[in-house]
């Protein structure tokens, strides 16, 4: 796994507006295009000698390969907008990290049961959302499909049916609560966590669009 850091000092009088600029435009950007798995932005809690606020995003990617392309192919447009946008207000610089190793302090028990039907299958995406490779059961949901309407016209959903012959065969997944917390954080504000009744009659969570 690497991380790529962006570090940021933005001037006060346009920190508000960067802050929303970074969270509802340039980090989505950024995660769209499929270079990263998920990303974290932090305030840095020191007083500049120079002044303004200091930000860190950290992008995680599943290998170097990846951030090479997305050097090649996305960084100089979406560098470009911030430096339109944002022109001698704010300085930054970047870094590169490999994660040699992570540890967690587990709960005793972990009870939460999820059922995924995309890409939370993929290793790699565990890899980046909880720092480990999830072993999991075969199970299938019936009395649902797959929506045709994706969300964001890219990512898949839930559709209930009340049809038994509708079903899906997806992977049962035995969660801590904290990485429970974790897959709410991947899913994002899109998808809202469910109750549903699998084949085996375990009772689990999954993720579909949110209505509203």
């Amino acid at each position: 796994m690497y991380i790529y850091n962006v570090t940021t000092n933005i001037e006060e009088s346009v920190q508000k507006k960067w802050v929303q600029w970074m969270k509802e435009k340039h980090i989505p950007d950024v995660l769209n295009t499929g270079k990263f798995i998920n990303a974290k932005m932090s305030k840095v809690l020191v007083e500049e000698d120079m002044g303004g606020v200091t930000y860190s995003v950290q992008f995680s990617a599943a290998t170097k390969a990846l951030l090479e392309k997305y050097y090649q192919e996305d960084a100089p447009r979406l560098r470009k907008e911030a430096n339109n946008l944002f022109a001698g207000k704010f300085v930054a610089f970047r870094t590169e990290m490999k994660v040699v190793d992570e540890q967690h302090v587990m709960r005793p028990s972990a009870t939460h049961y999820l059922f995924t039907y995309g890409t939370l299958q993929e290793e790699a995406v565990q890899l980046g959302v909880f720092s480990r490779l999830l072993p999991g059961i075969q199970d299938t949901l019936i009395n649902y499909k797959i929506a045709v309407q994706k969300v964001a016209n890219r990512y898949p959903t839930l559709e209930y049916t009340n049809n038994m012959k509708d079903k899906i065969i997806g992977k049962m997944y035995t969660l801590s609560p904290e990485e429970l917390e974790k897959a709410d954080t991947y899913e994002g504000e899109a998808y809202e966590r469910i109750k549903i009744t699998l084949v085996s009659g375990n009772k689990a969570w999954a993720y579909q669009a949110k209505t509203s």
